[in-house]
């Protein structure tokens, strides 16, 4: 009796393991599977560059919907120095400003990436777990995708809908207690009250729940981290508030 006929094997596919454009959608809809898969095969770089594309569709949005020229002059003329400076140097300081805006609006996110991985991979540390850099880069990156998709779509959908004259550059996603409050309110208070931001919240979630699954830490060690940072950013914001009140 001859042999069977031996049929080629195959190698095995883990059931998490995930292209990059099913972890791109998979954040929405199926974040633990997506985390479990970075877990295997760390990634970023698409994801990131996505981050940085929606920045500056939202900047141009705002420049093209907000005169940032007459907003930066207006926050010129109520600094304290507004008296001694002259028309020239204060035009100066607007085409300076409308520039660096337009500038570092894109250019903060990869920064933020590069910084805010670092702080999650110290913060694992800390509660006695371990994650390499690159994995702590794809935690963030995917963690905070999510909610910056929508707070981008939110931020274009206010801009093409409010008035340009009502819309406050720094207040535009209308995710937070802080947006709801006037111009005459205490910048302290919207400091305070923009730190409870949904948006925010969503990315909280979605920062544990990553740490949790690529990093093998429990579901404590893993808000630990986040939360620490979070209220160490918000302390920071409300501080700055105090200090140089904005």
């Amino acid at each position: 009796m001859s042999d069977p006929i031996a049929m080629p094997s195959t190698p095995a596919t883990s059931a998490s393991e995930m292209s990059t454009a099913e972890t791109l959608t998979g954040v929405f809809f199926e974040p633990s599977r997506t985390f479990e898969s970075l877990r295997e095969r760390p990634r970023f770089l698409v994801a990131g560059l996505i981050l940085v594309v929606l920045a500056v569709i939202a900047t141009v949005v705002l420049y093209m919907r907000v005169d940032m020229g007459q907003v930066i002059r207006d926050t010129i003329e109520r600094s304290p120095n507004a008296a001694q400076a002259t028309e020239a140097q204060k035009d100066m300081q607007v085409r300076a400003g409308k520039i660096v805006g337009a500038v570092v609006r894109p250019a903060v996110v990869p920064l933020m990436i590069a910084g805010g991985a670092a702080l999650y991979m110290l913060g694992v540390m800390a509660v006695g777990g371990a994650i390499s850099y690159k994995k702590a880069v794809s935690v963030w990156t995917y963690s905070w995708l999510p909610p910056f998709v929508l707070g981008v779509l939110i931020a274009v959908l206010v801009l093409f809908l409010k008035s340009p004259d009502s819309i406050d550059p720094e207040q535009i996603a209308v995710t937070n207690p802080g947006a709801l409050l006037g111009e005459g309110s205490s910048k302290v208070l919207v400091a305070v009250l923009s730190q409870l931001d949904l948006l925010r919240f969503y990315g909280l979630f979605l920062a544990a729940l990553g740490l949790r699954k690529v990093a093998k830490i429990s579901s404590g060690q893993a808000w630990a981290v986040v939360l620490s940072l979070f209220l160490i950013v918000a302390l920071l914001r409300i501080g700055a508030a105090v200090v140089f009140g904005r």
